[in-house]
């Protein structure tokens, strides 16, 4: 089947406005009910001319829908819908990864409501990496902040963007690097680590696995700094008898994604890759390749938290 998620405005009301009747129509009934079953095609006309919104087709076929407001720096998804006689067919999870697309660089997160006697729902935002950031009975809120993109075109630019991001983290905090052999992920911690004033050369880990570097002052975490390439599973962390308990360290995990977030309730994700039509240098950046840098947080720790320098570009 073809799946395809594109823009619409005003000029979408109509099959919009189905769609949002079939799918709340078809979920259990609420009290109070939800606003979505008042709607009518000219609310939902404005609300398109304003702000648009998304709408799924299956095989050319109107599935799935939801609209944009924005409030603030956040982008609050609304009347999110899909057919009932679609479900199971990826079409929520297609409009979710479409407006990350579409806000990245925008809006600081993506926001949805919904209903506490909906747990399934709940769960759903949940898997897919939002977190409840306010409860008003009988609605829930719940985030997914954004990635912040980062135009890095040196290794110092590099160095520099991690030692800003060093500056948010606590004891405990967890980052997993991703990216290609010579993206710059250990450029990146070398900064990082500098930042933290840890002891010790910042090096790769990829022969021993996982370095500590312990801090110089005792009002700044250490770094455990892991190479996750040739681990099957995090569990084999523990047979690596390290000195210190993570929850007093800042943990940067290379290789780790779809390793290494069950470390942690929270994680920062930073995801690096080579500019279009550069080639892989060394690990450490030593070329002048540019590179773009995404970094997302996920969870709790940091679905609330307060814009930083690390949410702008890197400082040329």
């Amino acid at each position: 089947m073809s799946l395809t998620v594109r823009r619409v405005g005003a000029e979408s009301a109509a099959v919009v406005l189905a769609i949002i009747q079939d799918a709340f129509g078809n979920r259990p009934a609420l009290d109070p009910p939800a606003d979505a079953l008042s709607d009518t095609e000219a609310a939902i006309a404005t609300r398109l001319a304003l702000n648009g919104g998304l709408l799924a087709k299956l095989d050319g076929d109107p599935v799935g829908t939801l609209l944009f407001d924005p409030v603030g720096d956040t982008m609050y998804l609304r009347r999110v819908g899909i057919l009932s006689k679609a479900q199971g067919h990826g079409i929520a999870g297609a409009l979710i990864e479409s407006a990350v697309e579409a806000w990245t660089g925008r809006a600081t997160r993506l926001s949805v409501v919904a209903r506490e006697e909906l747990p399934k729902t709940i769960g759903f935002w949940a898997r897919r990496g939002f977190t409840q950031t306010d409860r008003r009975s009988p609605y829930v809120e719940l985030a997914l902040r954004l990635p912040k993109v980062h135009q890095v075109a040196t290794p110092e630019e590099m160095r520099e963007l991690g030692s800003r991001v060093a500056d948010d983290l606590e004891p405990g905090d967890l980052l997993v690097l991703t990216g290609d052999l010579g993206a710059g992920k250990t450029t990146f911690t070398q900064g990082l680590g500098a930042r933290l004033e840890v002891e010790g050369r910042v090096t790769s880990p990829t022969f021993v696995i996982a370095r500590e570097h312990a801090p110089r002052s005792a009002h700044r975490p250490g770094l455990v700094h892991v190479d996750a390439y040739r681990l099957g599973s995090i569990g084999e962390l523990d047979d690596l008898d390290l000195d210190t308990s993570l929850e007093d360290v800042v943990t940067v995990v290379e290789w780790g994604e779809g390793v290494a977030e069950s470390l942690a309730s929270s994680r920062l994700e930073i995801r690096i890759r080579h500019s279009e039509g550069e080639t892989a240098a060394d690990e450490t950046m030593d070329g002048v390749e540019p590179r773009v840098v995404e970094i997302q947080g996920i969870g709790p720790r940091w679905a609330t938290h307060p814009n930083r320098p690390t949410d702008g570009p890197a400082r040329r």
